[in-house]
């Protein structure tokens, strides 16, 4: 029969055995803790469902965004959540513990770049402010807005997509292109905006492009919400007096964004767009309307009203007559 070690061996044992797995435990808890680099190095990743937890960690080990694959897929196992990673985009950097990037791939804190179009925003607008922010490149964009290609796909009248892309968040992925956003943008028209108001727009009896043009005017004139139905009634009564609309955002469409004022060469500049200088509506959209003046445009107020003026606060004084009209212009004007 073997007997027990002694105490004292047993103890010497036991210390012989902690001092034995110390340095891996320090070693496991240094790593998870403790960030690879300084956080000069950041790279974008995209985890699409079906990898394992296994060839998630072996491609972060090769863009050295982590020190060690086997511990980090050690990491994951022990705590339980090497199954639940979510997919998408992540920006990770070696400024990160690999605590910190287990956390995110659970939690799906993705990447994103949002993107908002405002409403009434212009395609140029659009552009310009995808430019600034460095999510796309500006005339591409614009170039893809007039793409025959993309008006055929999505059955658009006209000469380019404005109009049709609807106001709103998006997230722009890192591997988007112009084509793939204006895509994005324009089904949220063929799907739940033409849902929401076709038979309103049928009923009108004016087809989408002229109610988008309408609402698009609206957009660019009216400040407060409560005008725009004025507004729109504005334009209603003009069109079937035979008048020509003389919208000063009209004037400048293509040349710069409006920003409340225009000048005699804007509303003397040939276009085909200057309500000035041509009868009935602009070929198109002068911006992308959001859904309020589409439904100024659908519904617009019952008055008498055939003229407006901006005050100096942003809202209009509205007249029936030409020389209440010009009284309300030397007024506000002057």
């Amino acid at each position: 029969m073997m007997l027990p070690p002694p105490l004292n061996d047993r103890c010497a044992i036991l210390i012989l055995f902690f001092l034995l797995l110390l340095p891996p435990v320090l070693r496991f808890t240094t790593f998870i803790s403790k960030a690879p680099g300084t956080g000069t190095r950041e790279i974008i990743f995209n985890f699409k469902g079906g990898l394992t937890f296994s060839e998630i960690a072996e491609d972060l080990a090769a863009r050295r965004v982590i020190a060690s694959l086997l511990l980090f897929t050690l990491y994951g196992r022990l705590r339980d959540e090497d199954s639940k990673i979510k997919a998408g985009y992540y920006r990770f950097s070696d400024g990160m513990s690999p605590r910190e990037i287990l956390r995110k791939l659970v939690a799906g804190e993705v990447y994103v770049r949002p993107f908002i179009l405002p409403e009434g925003y212009s395609i140029y607008q659009a552009a310009a402010l995808l430019g600034r922010q460095g999510l796309l490149d500006e005339k591409r964009f614009l170039a893809r807005c007039g793409d025959r290609e993309l008006l055929r796909k999505f059955g658009i009248l006209g000469e380019s997509l404005e109009g049709y892309l609807v106001p709103g968040t998006y997230n722009v992925d890192p591997d988007m292109d112009e084509a793939g956003l204006i895509t994005v943008m324009v089904r949220q028209f063929t799907g739940a905006r033409r849902a929401r108001y076709e038979a309103r727009v049928k009923a009108s009896g004016k087809n989408w492009h002229e109610i988008l043009t309408i609402a698009s005017m609206i957009d660019k004139e009216a400040v407060l919400p409560a005008e725009r139905p004025v507004i729109a009634s504005v334009f209603r009564n003009r069109l079937i007096a035979g008048m020509r609309l003389q919208s000063d955002p009209t004037s400048v469409y293509g040349v710069r964004a409006f920003a409340g004022k225009v000048t005699k060469a804007d509303i003397l500049r040939p276009s085909p767009y200057n309500t000035y200088l041509v009868a009935g509506l602009p070929p198109g959209p002068i911006g992308n309307p959001g859904d309020p003046a589409i439904e100024a445009a659908l519904n617009p107020s019952k008055t008498s009203y055939l003229y407006f003026v901006a005050k100096q606060d942003g809202t209009h004084h509205f007249s029936t007559t030409l020389e209440e009209h010009n009284r309300a212009v030397r007024s506000y004007l002057k």
